[in-house]
């Protein structure tokens, strides 16, 4: 099956992105590298269904990596891929517009 056909560089860049998660998930493991359960506790309100899944769609497009630690039990590791380093820094920008206008935003749709 052909993969999508995307409009721009933004079209596709969305679709990586997109969703409630996936660009917190790249704002945790900007950090450092993490555990699925030390995902979850920092990313309070996501279910573990939608964080593994998330997970695997962002590992699906090269954006993370998922190392797997052979003892017992399992220790499952997330750590960002050059790419997902690139894709972090062109978020940067975006994350510092909302720094700039979150109080503003959130005192419109508090009027509204």
């Amino acid at each position: 099956m052909p993969g999508p056909e995307f409009l721009c560089g933004l079209d596709a860049a969305i679709d990586v992105v997109g969703g409630k998660w996936k660009a917190l998930v790249l704002w945790a493991l900007s950090v450092e590298p993490r555990r699925t359960g030390e995902l979850r506790r920092e990313l309070d309100g996501v279910s573990e269904k939608v964080l593994t899944q998330q997970l695997r769609e962002l590992e699906r497009d090269g954006i993370v990596t998922r190392t797997v630690h052979d003892q017992v039990p399992p220790m499952v590791v997330y750590s960002l891929t050059p790419r997902g380093v690139a894709l972090d820094r062109a978020l940067a920008a975006l994350g510092e517009w909302g720094e700039e206008h979150r109080a503003d935003i959130s005192a419109i749709r508090r009027a509204s």
